[in-house]
């Protein structure tokens, strides 16, 4: 990517250079719900086994506490099944964090127009609506609070799934 391409993801239309295009159209559903879910799920999903295998859990573990958000703890319990299980969940709420940063951001297109700043803060919004929210109210087993597990968790949401998917809304805003 060039330096006016990240300026113009990063700042708006008004520092996009005059060979790139120029108008921003209404980002397409496609390209934000499906490419923008697929590319933050699965860079969320790595940024968890990073950070979960620093506390000693596997891959397979990360998956199946995905899954204990239905089964309890029993999910820890199924293998492979449940790995699965929880890999299915994971992308599934990743390609629903998408729509709804999609159809938020059709009427409010300032979300997508600099997506560095807007997608850092939605993402940062879903992991507290997240973990402060759905989680309690789920199966999956309760934990003590870990500061840098909160900090890699604001940090890699804001980046591995806010800005990842505000960055493929804007970018196929600019599709002709």
């Amino acid at each position: 990517m060039s330096i006016a391409g990240f300026n113009a993801f990063t700042q708006g239309d008004r520092n996009m250079s005059a060979n790139t295009e120029t108008t921003a159209g209404r980002p397409r559903a496609f390209d934000t719900v499906f490419w923008g879910g697929l590319v933050a799920g699965a860079l969320d999903a790595g940024d968890s086994v990073v950070a979960f295998g620093l506390k000693g859990m596997n891959p397979i573990q990360v998956l199946q506490y995905v899954a204990s958000g239905l089964l309890g703890t029993s999910a820890f319990q199924g293998g492979l099944a449940t790995a699965a299980l929880g890999a299915v969940l994971h992308f599934f709420i990743a390609f629903m964090v998408a729509a709804v940063f999609y159809g938020v951001a059709l009427k409010l297109p300032f979300l997508y127009q600099k997506p560095l700043i807007y997608g850092f803060l939605y993402g940062a919004a879903v992991y507290l609506f997240m973990n402060y929210f759905v989680l309690p109210f789920s199966a999956v087993p309760k934990s003590p609070f870990s500061l840098p597990l909160f900090f890699n968790g604001i940090i890699g949401h804001g980046l591995f799934i806010g800005f990842v998917i505000a960055w493929f809304a804007r970018r196929s805003s600019s599709k002709a």
